[in-house]
């Protein structure tokens, strides 16, 4: 028996997802999109949400921008607490590790994700949150 997976609460998020899935990842041609499946920190929960992502060699590198909010969005609250997460790129789904970026690291990676998506710079000039950076690296 497979576990369940919820889907952001987000209505947009939620839409952007099953775009996604009918499509195989290409509900947005020209942007990388993922899903991250995340394990809920206080329900327990598989969460699902769609996030863009760039490329860092064999690494993906996301922002935990949650569109310059003043809160952690809840994914990356979520996988602070169990890094042990689930990536779709396509129609291929596989086992990952996240972690946040060191600050050495982060002002390079914070460059790509604003290159990738440049509203990424505006989200962190509307939160005085620092706008964390993650990396999620492919397990096995």
């Amino acid at each position: 028996m497979t576990e369940e997976i919820f889907d952001s609460p987000n209505t947009w998020v939620a839409e952007h997802i099953r775009r996604f899935v009918e499509t195989n990842g290409n509900a947005r041609p020209g942007v990388n999109d993922l899903l991250l499946t995340t394990r809920g920190r206080r329900s327990g929960k598989l969460r699902r949400t769609a996030l863009v992502y760039a490329r860092d060699g064999e690494r993906y590198v996301l922002a935990a921008s949650n569109a310059g909010a003043d809160r952690h969005p809840a994914w990356y609250l979520n996988l602070v607490v169990d890094p042990n997460v689930t990536v779709q790129i396509g129609a291929h789904a596989f086992i990952a590790k996240a972690r946040t970026v060191t600050a050495e690291e982060k002002p390079r990676l914070w460059g790509l994700m604003v290159a990738t998506m440049p509203a990424y710079q505006g989200y962190q000039e509307a939160t005085s949150r620092d706008i964390p950076i993650v990396i999620i690296e492919r397990e096995g």
